[in-house]
């Protein structure tokens, strides 16, 4: 029976990924990641979580492995299993138990889209044990030093199904994330995309505009990465009104009347 070698380098950046700093948060996750502490982000979509992580990798020079969460994730998913290769039964590490092996930050990115009985799995590395009992093999791997558990969710599609536990949530450091204010914003969409000063200012104007319509016909307004994505077709050479439709308005919603009105307010701007 063998198992797997996992080497680190597998799961470095290489380059330093563009972040700019909203509030605080850099200076916060250094000092858990310092007193091994798990950190929780929260915000809404496109905000710059999965972004900030990567930069808090690279400037910690650690791995980063990341798991998408979802309704089928299973325990075995996120810890490991055996596999039959070649005739040979194999033990593979699943993405936490190789972080917790190589001392990696573990990403359990939107963790409230987990199976309830998956998530518990992770109870004991974030608590003064910082430890993953591997119940198949009977090994109990013990975290070193530079392991970090960082999770993230949206607490604007919380409900009664999805929501984060108490039991879960009071383990982890929090860190609240939003939308930049208005400069900070512009100077990313310029950063990523190349659009103009004029450009960009617009498309953050557009953005705020469809904020103001949460809870009125929109679960969410623009994100950041959507300003992105819309700045970059722009760039491309696609006409700025049909880069925020195809961008901005389509993704966000499948209702006539609201496309409508997403649309006259990027018409009012470009």
């Amino acid at each position: 029976m063998e198992a797997r070698i996992v080497k680190s380098q597998e799961y470095r950046l290489k380059l330093e990924p563009y972040y700019r700093a909203v509030a605080n948060e850099v200076e916060l996750f250094e000092a858990a990641y310092k007193h091994q502490l798990p950190v929780l982000l929260k915000g809404p979509t496109g905000c710059g979580k999965t972004r900030f992580i990567e930069h808090m990798a690279w400037r910690l020079q650690r791995p980063l492995i990341t798991v998408a969460c979802h309704d089928d994730l299973t325990a075995s998913d996120l810890v490991g299993r055996y596999l039959i290769t070649g005739g040979e039964t194999v033990w593979v590490d699943g993405p936490l138990a190789r972080a917790v092996r190589v001392g990696a930050i573990c990403y359990l990115d939107e963790i409230v889209e987990a199976r309830k009985d998956t998530t518990v799995v992770i109870h004991p590395l974030a608590d003064d044990r910082r430890v993953l009992p591997v119940e198949k093999t009977g090994e109990l791997l013990h975290a070193t030093p530079e392991f970090c558990l960082t999770i993230s969710y949206n607490p604007g599609y919380q409900s009664v199904l999805k929501d984060l536990k108490q039991s879960t949530r009071q383990r982890f450091v929090a860190i609240e994330f939003a939308y930049p204010e208005a400069a900070l914003e512009q100077a990313i969409i310029r950063h990523e995309t190349g659009v103009s000063d004029d450009t960009a200012v617009k498309l953050v104007k557009f953005a705020a505009m469809t904020r103001r319509l949460k809870g009125s016909g929109l679960d969410e307004g623009a994100s950041t990465r959507l300003l992105v994505h819309a700045g970059k077709l722009i760039a491309a050479g696609v006409e700025a009104r049909a880069a925020c439709r195809g961008a901005v308005a389509e993704p966000l919603t499948d209702d006539p009347e609201m496309l409508n009105a997403i649309n006259e307010l990027s018409a009012s701007l470009f």
